[in-house]
């Protein structure tokens, strides 16, 4: 009977000793897998996630397609607002910026109000009657002013994107892409003012006929660690929009939204299909320095010069975001002459390298001189021949 119940005591250790490590490294492996996923069931018809740092992409969805974008507009608004005007300017509001339908401050006709104060109305609580005052006192007229934003979206880079109003209501081809949309808002975030603005989550202040308390829409700023931004956006085209900034460490990314449903399924989606994918990047991606400014990249020859060789520095450093487990291969070419004839001065660029992330270009830094080389001249190769004889002995004939 002892020895029976030994056996069932050992056949037990066994079973807990063999199954217990099974089932624990399934459920790392599980979690790693579910780790590496990529977002699902993203319910936006175009997105996309960059990473700040670099603007690399990291993440997509038909983020090229041209679709409405609603209030998100007001990103382009703003940021053309801070650089071509005063923000201590007083704007008189006009009856269109006053008509500007919901939703708004409620501005009256002829009520005077700072640049500063309009640009926390637009960016915290989406006001339409602010995004036409601030128009018509930046450009001298809404058409003037969307033309100028335009202009500028090509300028950051954007390769689909015309505004055609500046608060975002529909009107005619008035349309952008959710990489355009990323491109621009990486662009604005740069702005000290822009970041003051968008990361305020309530602010009271006056004009010179009633007191304003603004609230901040953006909800990603509570519900999302490290959220620092950036603005929600709707209409009847567009649907639920929304793009999105977040800092984890050293990682900041930005996620577009457009067109991730409509009704109060949809005003939920935005900030789902926000969270998923600003989650994959963290979870995902981190920074690596494989190039530092002022590093050295080697040397190359010199010729008609007393020095037989200089070297090269890197010109600036690299950031770049790849993912954490080192499935995405960096690669460094280095474009140099095998040599190089004096005169060389201190900066000068003598060559580049390359940075590929597998076989995408990202990069491309110039390689410059560490010092000045002056070149030998005529005088210079007098002095080195007698020098060369003068050492010589010669023996008696």
């Amino acid at each position: 009977m002892i020895k029976k119940k030994l056996r069932i005591k050992i056949i037990l250790v066994i079973l807990i000793l063999t199954i217990v490590p099974i089932n624990f490294t399934t459920d790392i492996k599980a979690k790693q897998a579910e780790k590496k996923t990529e977002p699902t069931e993203i319910g936006a018809k175009g997105a996309v996630l960059i990473d700040y740092e670099t603007g690399r992409v990291l993440w997509e969805k038909n983020s090229e397609t041209p679709l409405a974008m609603a209030s998100t507009t007001k990103i382009m608004t703003a940021i053309t607002a801070i650089e071509r005007g005063n923000l201590s300017d007083t704007v008189i509001a006009s009856q269109k910026a006053a008509s500007a339908p919901p939703t708004k401050m409620k501005l009256t006709k002829s009520e005077k109000i700072s640049l500063k104060n309009l640009l926390y109305a637009l960016m915290m609580q989406s006001s339409n009657d602010a995004a036409v005052a601030i128009a018509e006192h930046i450009g001298g007229s809404v058409e003037n002013f969307c033309s100028e934003m335009t202009k500028k979206a090509k300028e950051i880079g954007a390769k689909d994107t015309v505004f055609k109003t500046p608060n975002g209501l529909d009107s005619g081809d008035h349309h952008s892409t959710a990489y355009d949309m990323a491109l621009i808002t990486r662009y604005a975030l740069k702005n000290e003012t822009f970041r003051e603005i968008i990361t305020t989550k309530n602010i009271t202040f006056k004009s010179d006929k009633k007191t304003y308390s603004i609230i901040n829409k953006n909800r990603l700023l509570s519900e999302f660690s490290g959220a620092n931004g950036v603005k929600t956006g709707f209409t009847g085209k567009a649907g639920h929009c929304f793009v999105g900034s977040a800092k984890q460490g050293d990682l900041q990314l930005i996620s577009v939204v457009l067109a991730s449903g409509w009704g109060n399924k949809g005003k939920e989606q935005k900030w789902t299909d926000t969270k998923k994918i600003l989650k994959y990047g963290f979870e995902n991606y981190e920074y690596q320095t494989p190039l530092k400014k002022n590093e050295s990249a080697g040397k190359i020859k010199v010729l008609k010069s007393d020095e037989s060789e200089i070297e090269l520095l890197l010109k600036d450093g690299l950031k770049v975001c790849v993912k954490k487990d080192g499935s995405e291969k960096i690669n460094i070419i280095k474009n140099i002459p095998n040599e190089i004839t004096a005169p060389i001065t201190e900066g000068d660029t003598l060559g580049f390298v390359e940075v590929y992330i597998n076989n995408t270009p990202i990069a491309k830094i110039d390689l410059i001189a560490k010092t000045s080389i002056k070149r030998k001249t005529f005088v210079d190769y007098f002095k080195d021949i007698i020098k060369f004889w003068s050492t010589k002995k010669f023996l008696p004939i």
